[in-house]
């Protein structure tokens, strides 16, 4: 399945070497984990989290003859699975079956994002107890402090980057943050 128009386009892996896009297979192997990390982080739901990812990827496939090269794939990529889990969180809400029942990331899974080589049993609880606890506190940030904060600390991007991704202005991203810092420092501070 060969992408129109790439010829003239690279994507970048993780080591920042150049790797010509020639199919859409090639695009998910380097992008798809961030895609799907942000959209699990985001939804805190497995399943919808994998249909984002391959919404997004879909998306960009039939929209890639509009892809300019003003951002780097990853930015344009990001700001697709942005605005599907906008989407996603808006029919959400909508939705009274969802008010009724809670969905959490599985904390043996999300504990193994934190780097960390042979912890013992105790660490390794203690880590399931700090996720656990920060993804309660991002949950109740705001929609635009909550994309910000888990854009810089789950897929590590700069305010550039994630103004690049929202739309939101660098300034703006940077109160986002602060805010999202500060709320997730001050109820972590206050929690048992």
């Amino acid at each position: 399945m060969a992408l129109a128009g790439t010829s003239g386009f690279t994507a970048v892996d993780k080591e920042e070497k150049a790797i010509p896009v020639q199919d859409l297979e090639a695009v998910m192997a380097i992008y798809g984990p961030r895609v799907f990390r942000f959209a699990l982080a985001s939804l805190r739901d497995r399943d919808l989290a994998q249909t984002v990812t391959q919404d997004c990827f879909l998306k960009a496939h039939r929209g890639w003859h509009r892809f300019r090269g003003d951002a780097s794939v990853q930015t344009w990529l990001m700001q697709i699975a942005v605005n599907l889990i906008r989407d996603v969180a808006r029919s959400r809400r909508l939705q009274f079956w969802k008010r009724a029942q809670t969905r959490d990331v599985n904390l043996d899974e999300a504990s193994e994002w934190i780097r960390d080589h042979h912890p013992s049993p105790e660490e390794r609880a203690i880590a399931r107890q700090r996720v656990a606890a920060i993804w309660r506190v991002v949950a109740g940030l705001s929609h635009r402090q909550r994309t910000v904060f888990l854009l810089h600390f789950v897929e590590e991007m700069d305010p550039g980057e994630i103004e690049a991704v929202t739309g939101i202005t660098r300034a703006a991203v940077k109160v986002h943050l602060f805010r999202a810092i500060h709320a997730v420092r001050a109820r972590l501070g206050n929690a048992p």
